[in-house]
């Protein structure tokens, strides 16, 4: 999809619509990713009548670089989306640092959003009362100890940072060796031309957001491991204090991967609370 400015974003679409009943809703990818949709979770969408629409985010993949953008601009970029593939109301997945990007989309266009599910999502970092750093790996608390230090400090780290095994727990490495071996298809994708997309992902990630937690109107589902140690459990249990219709699911045995394994039961939850589709059918 052509955005002006030379700039270009490649969209996902599993297709059906029209007036077949299927609910339209937005898979926003974590940190390295593509947008391709999760694939683990096709069969359970297929079952609970979902169209999976998303895209590669800026600097990822087929789209074009955004230098500077936020958590706020997903709200743009889903409705343009959205606009263009003549859909109305839709709903909003997103897992890890996409999880941000799905709220955004919440709060800034309620409209158009059914309702949001934020899987193992950080909270903002500036959030009050919440030790943000606390109970991350010391890879990944070093590596947006980096992005806040800047643009030339985070790009530094990348060019010398190891994947560092110790930030999944032994359920995620299950996870990644079974049902979630998916990642393989979206990780290497999104690094294959370099770390700019992960390196604006990070730096969004400690930045101000664009919108508050605290204005999402729609039903939200957080989703969360006790045991993650990329975005720990804190963060989900902050944001749901802060965001007044959240509900909070906490899987106690579960890491940052393996609490995908309740996906499924939290797009049940998002088909529910979404309602039918509107009025045109979309």
């Amino acid at each position: 999809m052509e955005l002006g400015g030379g700039r270009r974003l490649h969209v996902y679409d599993t297709g059906g619509g029209g007036r077949d009943g299927r609910l339209p809703v937005f898979w926003h990818h974590g940190t390295p990713n593509v947008g391709a949709p999760p694939g683990p979770l096709l069969p359970a969408a297929e079952r609970l009548g979902i169209r999976w629409v998303s895209y590669d985010r800026p600097g990822y993949g087929g789209s074009s670089p955004w230098p500077g953008r936020d958590m706020a601009s997903a709200a743009a970029l889903a409705t343009r989306v959205a606009d263009e593939l003549g859909l109305g109301r839709f709903a909003a997945v997103g897992h890890s640092s996409g999880g941000a990007h799905a709220l955004a989309c919440g709060a800034l266009a309620p409209e158009r959003v059914a309702a949001v599910v934020s899987v193992a999502g950080p909270a903002p970092f500036a959030a009050a009362g919440l030790d943000w750093f606390a109970g991350m790996a010391a890879s990944v608390a070093e590596s947006l100890r980096a992005a806040a230090a800047g643009r030339a400090a985070k790009e530094r780290y990348e060019a010398e940072a190891a994947y560092d095994a110790e930030m999944f727990t032994a359920a995620d490495h299950a996870a990644l060796a079974g049902t979630w071996r998916w990642f393989d298809d979206v990780v290497g994708p999104a690094v294959a031309a370099g770390p700019g997309g992960l390196v604006d992902d990070d730096l969004a990630n400690v930045a101000p957001w664009g919108f508050d937690p605290a204005a999402v109107t729609v039903p939200v589902l957080l989703l969360h491991g006790a045991r993650d140690r990329v975005i720990p459990h804190a963060h989900g249990a902050w944001l749901a204090r802060r965001c007044p219709p959240a509900e909070l699911w906490t899987q106690p045995d579960d890491g940052h991967i393996s609490v995908l394994d309740s996906g499924a039961a939290a797009l049940a939850w998002l088909r529910e609370r979404a309602g039918p589709p509107d009025a045109a059918g979309r």
